[in-house]
């Protein structure tokens, strides 16, 4: 297949490219920068030039494949309702892209000819309907107070129009080098000369490493399941206290409890999730897909990231 890859040069969508064009894939990768075409064809990908507001260049890059992944995010927490909205709008764009036209001299190439697959992103919270439950695949609750649930409530109205969309929900996507929400807790404990988490730290975090998570687009991707949701977890929920206690380990600072009252003055904008309780599973995940988690855990990516 030939597949538009929006967020291509990020943290993740790199791994996604490299693993779509080893599965024997083209991949065509969304860029607003030189630096990023450079990585691109590098990488061995044809490079689209645009951003993520840019709504032509996502509706013409999507016209161009016979599928889409879309990857982009803007994570700029201090206009996250923006970013939000953006990426309903995104959605929403390469969804009527790949409903009304198809690539030119390219037959589709789906499985008796059903529409082209839209593979759009969400977090693993979208699932935690039942409090101290893994979140689980099939639990999506719309009144959810994360803006984030936006973009599933935009794949859902593409797939009532007849596209074929599947959801690919993130835990933390870790390697040594980032992990997540978590490479923000780190800048804090540095910057604050103490690493915390709130009241007794049993709450925790669902990972997987990022490779791990690019072969699960992958999958989602070839499947083609029209509206499923896939949750790419490699570890349920990783207790934030070990987390806390190895950044603290790493950076050599004390470990310390803070009320859950103090949470958002210590830790900003972060101290909305560092709370929060968000085991994820990925049975159904595993069992869709036949996709087994590989690499490194968390805490070992976490404790490499100090020895580099």
């Amino acid at each position: 297949m030939r597949v538009f890859v929006t967020g291509a040069t990020g943290f993740i969508g790199s791994a996604v490219v490299q693993e779509l064009i080893q599965a024997g894939h083209q991949v065509l990768g969304l860029s607003r920068s030189d630096a990023g075409a450079q990585a691109l064809t590098a990488a061995g990908a044809q490079v689209h030039r645009g951003d993520l507001e840019d709504l032509d260049s996502l509706r013409s890059g999507a016209a161009q494949s016979d599928g889409v992944i879309h990857l982009a995010f803007n994570h700029d927490f201090s206009r996250f309702l923006a970013n939000c909205e953006a990426d309903k709008q995104a959605i929403e764009a390469l969804g009527a892209a790949l409903a009304d036209s198809r690539p030119d001299s390219r037959p589709d190439s789906r499985p008796g000819g059903a529409a082209r697959p839209l593979v759009i992103t969400s977090g693993t919270g979208m699932g935690n309907t039942v409090p101290g439950q893994p979140a689980s695949e099939d639990n999506f609750d719309p009144s959810h107070p994360n803006p984030r649930k936006g973009s599933e409530l935009a794949g859902v109205a593409v797939s009532e129009r007849g596209g074929n969309v599947s959801v690919v929900r993130l835990p933390q996507v870790h390697d040594p080098a980032k992990q997540g929400l978590i490479t923000w807790a780190i800048d804090i404990a540095r910057n604050k000369g103490v690493s915390a988490y709130v009241g007794d730290g049993q709450n925790r975090f669902p990972a997987v490493h990022r490779l791990s998570a690019a072969a699960v687009y992958r999958l989602a991707l070839e499947k083609a399941a029209h509206g499923t949701r896939y949750h790419a977890v490699a570890e349920e929920g990783v207790p934030m206290k070990d987390i806390a206690e190895a950044i603290g380990r790493g950076l050599n600072v004390p470990v310390v409890s803070i009320a859950p009252e103090q949470a958002n003055e210590h830790f900003g904008w972060l101290g909305m999730f560092m709370g929060y309780d968000m085991p994820a599973s990925s049975a159904l995940t595993q069992q869709r897909l036949g996709w087994k988690p590989t690499g490194p855990l968390l805490l070992t990516d976490l404790n490499d990231h100090f020895k580099a």
